[in-house]
């Protein structure tokens, strides 16, 4: 067995089961989320729209150090929130896993939000009319006429959420901390051992996000592929 071999038996693949978990969940949330929100937005107007909008964006155009501090702020046990989830339910978020998926979720989904909100804007206004026309409910109108519709556009955006929750770094660090086996993820472990100048180890896990950034893209550019198929007749 070559000494690759042995190096990567021995690795601690901890980071890569955080990561991938965190990725998952914050996704799960940002889905959900973000279309409730792209909806309730568009049904918004004038100036109330552009500042939920602003405050829903905001967090795509700021350092994910200041969103992480101001997680930090609000999760702490020494504020009405933080005191509230410890003492109530003997809930901690702060160097805890649960504040790597706070923080990914947070940064994550301003990209579900504007992709779903793009995808639905996009929808035939039409088409909705002709389902009301044929007796179809707002909710089987939503299922079957506006997602098959605006599928794509929110395929696409679930998987630049999960691509972007999963490489998530300055939020995640400053609110969940780095704790090997807890709450250490792919981009917090390639910081520390690029620090201890373990440029082997710094490699391989550099390796393993490259692969899976190369798989998202992949996936995203079949969706909208198939989608330009569907739009476009050549």
């Amino acid at each position: 067995m070559d000494n690759l071999s042995v190096f990567l038996m021995e690795l601690d693949w901890s980071p890569l089961w955080i990561s991938l978990k965190t990725g998952v969940a914050a996704t799960i949330i940002c889905f959900f989320l973000g279309m409730i929100a792209a909806r309730k937005v568009m049904e918004m107007t004038g100036t109330a729209k552009a500042i939920v909008d602003g405050i829903l964006t905001l967090p795509m155009v700021l350092p994910p150090t200041v969103a992480g501090f101001f997680l930090l702020l609000l999760f702490s046990k020494r504020r009405p929130l933080g005191i509230f989830l410890w003492e109530g339910f003997g809930i901690k978020v702060i160097q805890n896993w649960l504040g790597c998926v706070i923080a990914a979720s947070v940064i994550a989904f301003p990209l579900m939000y504007r992709n779903a909100r793009s995808a639905f804007e996009l929808v035939d206004i039409n088409l909705i009319y002709a389902g009301r026309t044929l007796g179809m409910s707002e909710t089987q109108i939503f299922f079957k006429v506006i997602m098959p519709t605006a599928g794509p556009g929110i395929a696409g955006g679930t998987i630049l959420t999960f691509a972007r929750a999963l490489g998530e770094y300055g939020a995640t660090s400053m609110l969940a901390g780095n704790i090997p086996g807890k709450t250490a993820t792919i981009s917090q472990r390639i910081a520390m051992v690029i620090q201890d100048q373990d440029y082997l180890t710094a490699g391989v896990w550099v390796v393993i996000v490259m692969i899976i950034a190369f798989f998202v893209v992949f996936l995203f550019n079949l969706i909208i592929g198939k989608t330009n198929k569907n739009l476009y007749i050549w």
